[in-house]
Order: structure tokens, then C-alpha cells, then sequence
């Protein structure tokens, strides 16, 4: 009897055990799938920031490797917010001015902007000095229509050229409103280097020999200071946040 209902309960067991095999396998490629999903949805997550700008962004008179936007990027306290910089600046360019290259700001939001960018900063120029009445915020408009064009859901952080003096030209502070109207206009965040006094307190460490472009020092004040403005305005886009203007 025992023996018998072995045998009769073998092929019950075998079938029993090739269903929990089946239910393992299913079960784990339900877990593989799961965990994909995830960590697809977490590298999509991860923002993109783009730097257009000058030679003030590109390491001239320092080197690449010093450049603030490098800095930030390769800083342990900004790799918190996992985020990917693409620098596109070129020496010699403004929103009007030509730079390396051929290139113009709005030349480096067509190379550089796609719709994966969470944030586009802005940073000068004072290379736009002695351009026509309205040409810079023209260009201007032009440069920050593209950039919602291209990535809809990036915000839009305009810095307007720095000065080393308290007492700037009056072209300076012309292309500084220049730059802040076309800004505020297209709904972009406008900071002020001119008014918030960066670098005029100590532009003698802060600026090379040539009397224009940041020293090593003065690369890792943009660091810092730029640091700040990306990273809290990726904390405000992320999940949850209220996204900023732009």
C-alpha cells in the first residue's frame, strides 16, 4: 500500500517540482525585468547641465583640466546630484560675437542642447561689447527660443558678463541689460555678476596676468559659485520640486 502510493504520487512530485521550477524562472525574470525598469528610469533621471559661454568657461589662460565647468563636474560634493556637464563654450563667442570655430552662443545650443537637458547656463559675454542697439538681446531671444525648442522641459539660467571693477563700462553694463531683458522676456532666471560684485574684491588673485581671464584660483571661485546656482536649481527640478521658470 505505502509502496504503491509512492509510485502512484511520483508523477505528482515531478510535476510539483518542474512547476516550482517554472515558477522560480518566471519569478526571476519578473524580478530581472523589474530591475531594469528602475534603473532605466533612474539613468534618465540623471540631469544634464550645458555650459554656453566664452573663454571665461573654457580654461583660457589656465588650462581645460582647470576650467570651473570641469571643477564642478569632477567635485566629490557635486557628484551628490549625479549629473553629466557639457561644456560648449568656445573662446571669442557672445550671443552676436564669433568665436572659435565659427561659433556664437546660439550655434552651441543647436550642437549641444537636446531634449535629455535639465539645465542650460548662460555665462557672458562680454565679447558682445560694440555690437548694434538691441543686437545682443535679439540674439539673445533667438539663442533662449532654441533652447525651449529643443528641450522643453529645461530650465534656462542666464549669467550676464562679470567685472573686475566697481566702475564697469558703460558698453559692459549696456550688454548686462541687454542680456537680463531678453532673459526675463523668455521667462529664464537672470543673475547679475555686475550687482552681486563677483570677483571685484579680489580680482588681482582671481585674474591672470593678462588682465582678463580667470587664474586657477579664479576658476575654482567660478566653481564654487556656479556650483551653488546648478545645484540648487537641480534640487528644485528634481521629483517633487516645483521646476523653475524657463
Amino acid at each position: 500500500m505505502l509502496r504503491s502510493r509512492t509510485r502512484r504520487r511520483q508523477p505528482l512530485r515531478t510535476t510539483t517540482a518542474i512547476a516550482t521550477v517554472c515558477f522560480s524562472v518566471l519569478a526571476l525574470l519578473s524580478a530581472c525585468s523589474s530591475d531594469t525598469g528602475p534603473r532605466s528610469a533612474a539613468a534618465q533621471a540623471q540631469p544634464t547641465v550645458v555650459i554656453i559661454g566664452d573663454s571665461l568657461s573654457t580654461g583660457h589662460g589656465t588650462s581645460p583640466a582647470e576650467a570651473w565647468p570641469n571643477l564642478v563636474e569632477n567635485d566629490p560634493g557635486f557628484q551628490q546630484f549625479q549629473a553629466t556637464i557639457v561644456n560648449a563654450a568656445h573662446d571669442g563667442s557672445g550671443y552676436v560675437s564669433v568665436g572659435e570655430n565659427g561659433s556664437t552662443f546660439g550655434s552651441q545650443v543647436d550642437t549641444a542642447v537636446t531634449d535629455k537637458t535639465r539645465l542650460v547656463l548662460f555665462f557672458g559675454s562680454e565679447n558682445d561689447m560694440g555690437t548694434g542697439p538691441g543686437e545682443t538681446e535679439a540674439a539673445a531671444a533667438r539663442a533662449f527660443a532654441s533652447v525651449k525648442s529643443r528641450a522643453p522641459r529645461a530650465d534656462i539660467l542666464v549669467v550676464g558678463p562679470p567685472s573686475y571693477t566697481s566702475t564697469p563700462e558703460a558698453e559692459r553694463l549696456d550688454i548686462r541689460d541687454q542680456d537680463k531683458a531678453a532673459a526675463l522676456k523668455a521667462g529664464a532666471e537672470f543673475v547679475d555678476p555686475i550687482d552681486l560684485g563677483w570677483i571685484m574684491d579680489d580680482a588681482a588673485d582671481l585674474i591672470g596676468p593678462d588682465g582678463d581671464h580667470p587664474s586657477a584660483a579664479g576658476q575654482h571661485y567660478l566653481q564654487a559659485t556656479m556650483e551653488a546656482l546648478i545645484g540648487a536649481r537641480i534640487q528644485q527640478a528634481s521629483p517633487g520640486n516645483t521646476p523653475l521658470a524657463g
